[in-house]
C-alpha cells in the first residue's frame, strides 16, 4: 500500500500487525514502517500535513528502524535515510523522493498480492478514505477465501479488481457490497431451515 501511494492504509494494517509482537525485531520494524508512513503522509502535499508532526513520527521511525537487527527481508537503508531527511526538513521532502519498501529485492505491488494480503489490503484501503466499506470488503475477503478451490473466483477478481483500478474503485465496491449482501441472506436462508 505504501508503494501505491496510500501510507495511510499501510500504517494502519503495520500498527495493527505490530500490536502483538512486544518488543521484537518485527514489532520495532512494523513500529518504525507505521511511523514512516505516517510522517510520509504528513510531509505530503496536499495532506492536512503539518511539517512538525511529519517530523515527530520521522524520529519516531529513525529510532523504532534503529533497534532492528533482522529486517526480515525489509531494505532498510532508503527507509532510513528518508526518515532521517524528513526527521530534519520535512517541508524540503518531495512526494517523488519517498523510498519503495522493497521486500527480499522486490516492491511488493497491488498486481502482485496473494489473495490473503488482498484481504488485508482492501479494507485498509476503505479505512483510510478510498471509496467502499471497509466491513463489506473484509466480508468479501472472507467469501474469497471460502471460495478457494471450488471452482469460483468471483470474490476474488473483484477484490483484486478494487486493489489494481484505483479509477473503478467505486463501482467495484458498489458490485463487492451487492455481491455480499447476496452471500449473506444466502447463508442466512440457510441458517434459517436448520
Amino acid at each position: 500500500m505504501f508503494n501505491e501511494g496510500h501510507p495511510l492504509a499501510a500504517r494502519d494494517v503495520w500498527e495493527t500487525a505490530g500490536q502483538s509482537l512486544d518488543g521484537t525485531d518485527a514489532e520495532r520494524l512494523l513500529r518504525g514502517l507505521a511511523a514512516t508512513a505516517a510522517a510520509t503522509y504528513r510531509a505530503a502535499d496536499g495532506a492536512d500535513g503539518d511539517a512538525d508532526e511529519a517530523a515527530e513520527y520521522a524520529k519516531t521511525a529513525v529510532a523504532s528502524l534503529e533497534g532492528v537487527s533482522d529486517s526480515h527481508g525489509v531494505r532498510l537503508a532508503p527507509v532510513r535515510e528518508w526518515v532521517d531527511r524528513l526527521a530534519t526538513a520535512p517541508e524540503n521532502a518531495a512526494e517523488g523522493q519517498k523510498p519503495r519498501i522493497d521486500v527480499d529485492g522486490e516492491p511488493p505491488r497491488f498486481d502482485g498480492l496473494s489473495l490473503d494480503a488482498a484481504g488485508v489490503a482492501a479494507p485498509a484501503l476503505a479505512r483510510a478514505g478510498e471509496p467502499g466499506d471497509a466491513a463489506t470488503l473484509a466480508a468479501a475477503a472472507e467469501f474469497a477465501a471460502a471460495e478457494r478451490g471450488t471452482g469460483r473466483s468471483r470474490f476474488a477478481e473483484l477484490l483484486f479488481a478494487y486493489l489494481r483500478t484505483p479509477e473503478t474503485r467505486p463501482q467495484v465496491a458498489a458490485r463487492l457490497g451487492d455481491h455480499v449482501a447476496i452471500e449473506e441472506r444466502k447463508r442466512r436462508d440457510v441458517d434459517d431451515l436448520f
